[in-house]
């Protein structure tokens, strides 16, 4: 499957709903349920990291000079929700928009075959926008209630 020409414009949005969101929070919105665990701020904290896999991919990849992905098991969420809880939400919206601007900007800029080849292994490591609008979508749809 090629490489979606869109990928820039789709995680730059993303990054900008990110930043629209924090921008209108209190701390007490911060705090709100987002499924049985989660809370907003875990949602932001999760994205950071997930975005940061992504970041440690690309370096790999460049370093390397092929496909070199970082694998993670997916029972990472549930091993370090615990950390994350201790994350002050304010910190958690500083680092979710943070790390989705340096890997939106790393994205932008990287060696177009290789991302093609992170592209047809993943879309997701890529197209950020997939992920992220996910839970942006959890979080919202959690706050109207």
């Amino acid at each position: 499957m090629p490489l979606d020409p869109k990928y820039n414009q789709l995680n730059r949005e993303s990054t900008e709903r990110i930043k629209k969101l924090a921008a209108s929070l209190t701390d007490e919105q911060m705090q709100t349920k987002v499924g049985e665990h989660w809370t907003v701020a875990i949602a932001l904290v999760h994205l950071a990291f997930w975005d940061r896999r992504v970041l440690a991919t690309l370096e790999e990849t460049a370093k390397n000079k092929k496909l070199s992905v970082i694998e993670v098991e997916t029972v990472v969420n549930d091993l370090s929700l615990p950390i994350w809880e201790t994350v002050p939400a304010k910190d958690a919206v500083k680092l979710a928009i943070e790390t989705a601007e340096k890997l939106d900007n790393q994205l932008e800029n990287f060696p177009k075959d290789l991302l093609e080849e992170m592209y047809e292994h993943n879309k997701r490591l890529v197209v950020r926008a997939l992920h992220r609008n996910e839970h942006l979508d959890e979080v919202e749809a959690a706050l109207k209630n």
